[in-house]
């Protein structure tokens, strides 16, 4: 990451388009940083992935339930971003109930890449996949990342303390204050 800007990324998306033909109303959409980040106060929190249990039970069902939270404290949107497809991330959304937070796909893993946070989690099963942090960023560029201990141990553990919305909360408050 140079001079904490997020990098310069295009994401494959699936937006709903209720004007097509047939059963599938969903398009492919590119959608790049500056479109997500420009102008914008953005809280991005990434993790391994979709359906998987600490991100489906605890970490995105936190920050969809303190939605209106990072809204009262001046922030345009909320971000999950996974190492997954897009079809994987909208059933995962679907599943969970997530109606605020924005569910982004990073299916290459290249805005991951770029971040310095892909990790191999083949021992898992898993290939590679991102590993659990969060942001608040302006206007593109990163102020605050809390990433989770552990990331050298070549993910020898999954940890989920910093990352949570309660953290990111609590910074942007005691930030205003």
């Amino acid at each position: 990451m140079i001079n904490n800007q997020l990098p310069d990324v295009t994401f494959k998306t699936r937006v709903r388009n209720d004007d097509l033909p047939g059963d599938n109303p969903f398009e492919w959409k590119d959608v790049c940083t500056d479109d997500l980040f420009k102008g914008k106060k953005v809280v991005l929190f990434c993790l391994p992935g979709a359906f998987t249990p600490t991100c489906s039970s605890t970490h995105l069902p936190g920050y969809e339930a303190a939605f209106e939270d990072f809204k009262a404290q001046g922030v345009d949107a909320v971000i999950c971003l996974s190492v997954n497809d897009a079809f994987s991330m909208y059933q995962w959304g679907k599943q969970l109930g997530a109606e605020n937070v924005f569910l982004l796909p990073d299916g290459n893993g290249e805005f991951t890449r770029k971040m310095g946070m892909l990790v191999d989690k083949s021992n898992l099963g898993f290939g590679y996949r991102s590993w659990r942090y969060s942001l608040y960023a302006e206007d593109g560029e990163v102020k605050v990342l809390f990433a989770e201990e552990g990331f050298s141990d070549n993910c020898g553990s999954d940890p989920f303390e910093v990352s949570d919305a309660g953290t990111m909360l609590k910074w942007l408050q005691d930030t205003a204050e």
